[in-house]
């Protein structure tokens, strides 16, 4: 698939991620892509349901030296903005969501199929493992198809 910032195209100023609750992976993708992109480019996450912020997400990305901060799951309903330039949809309820919010609007939504880690069972190592594969899927298609760059590591 080619990439949201592909040659010849402009690098979107404004990026939503959506996933079901807000709490795993879009938040982790707003992370990564506030790291990996422009200063100028403004990079939200929500979900379709209230969920429930996950530790297991600052464990992970405190191993490569960002965080989330004090970031609490949040709804599309209290976002503060709701114009973005592409949304980008992790999970199969937050694309449909997309799709039906933004029938009417210029937004371009992809959908990046991103595993849910909370699945993962075994031990604390395995479920930081599972973590950790969402993180660095998000982080490589972060770089190929939005920052415009190959996957380094």
């Amino acid at each position: 698939m080619s990439g949201i910032a592909s040659p010849g195209s402009k690098m979107p100023r404004s990026i939503l991620f959506m996933c079901g609750m807000n709490a795993i992976r879009s938040p982790m993708a707003e992370a990564l892509a506030k790291a990996a992109l422009p200063k100028g480019t403004y990079v939200a996450s929500a979900g379709v349901r209230q969920g429930e912020r996950d530790p297991f997400v600052d464990v992970v990305l405190d191993e490569i030296g960002l965080s989330i901060g004090r970031h609490q799951p949040r709804t599309l309903e209290e976002l503060e903005d709701d114009y973005f330039d592409v949304i980008v949809t992790l999970a199969p309820e937050a694309h449909h969501k997309a799709l039906e919010l933004t029938r009417s609007m210029a937004v371009d939504v992809v959908y990046w199929p991103t595993p849910d880690p909370t699945v993962a069972t075994g031990t604390r190592d395995q479920i930081v493992g599972a973590y950790r594969a969402v993180r660095d899927h998000l982080a490589g298609l972060i770089a190929s198809r939005i920052a415009g760059r190959e996957k380094v590591g």
